[in-house]
């Protein structure tokens, strides 16, 4: 899919329902999203920041946030790419790369010079630039492989 729309839940107040209502679904606790997007639009600091991707006829493809920190022990790195999926009926066209790549491009326009992710996964974040870093702890006791994107203006579009 060469096209697609992301929107910014904080350049789009009015579709808030819309944003809780699809990381509810696909990660569970509708309270933590509605409490954390809600204060998102009224935030005096850059973060916590969320995106849904869409297709032309808005249809929803995917969403990931960028949040200060992913209920991870290392506090201070910042900030945290979190929630990223893309529908199964879109996978396999890039799409996850591209909202990663969109996420990175934030950050660096909000003034970041890394972006952070922890995840289990081996070989996804890799191919989009994360480095892995170490690992951090998490406060219901599980570990999480924690991963680095060094951020530049060459690479990314502002």
């Amino acid at each position: 899919m060469a096209n697609f729309i992301i929107h910014s839940l904080r350049e789009h107040p009015e579709e808030l329902e819309r944003f809780i209502a699809y990381f509810s679904a696909n990660w569970g606790n509708p309270e933590i999203y509605r409490d954390c997007m809600t204060s998102a639009l009224t935030a005096a600091g850059p973060l916590p920041q969320w995106y849904l991707a869409f297709t032309p006829d808005h249809t929803v493809i995917g969403g990931a946030g960028l949040i200060p920190n992913d209920f991870i022990s290392r506090m201070d790195l910042t900030p945290w790419l979190c929630a990223l999926r893309i529908e199964p009926s879109f996978r396999g066209a890039r799409l996850g790369f591209r909202l990663i790549e969109h996420l990175a491009s934030e950050s660096l326009r909000l003034g970041y010079t890394d972006l952070f992710c922890c995840t289990d996964h081996i070989g996804y974040y890799e191919k989009s630039g994360f480095e892995f870093i170490g690992f951090g702890h998490h406060p219901w006791g599980e570990t999480s492989r924690i991963y680095r994107k060094r951020l530049s203006p060459q690479n990314h579009s502002a």
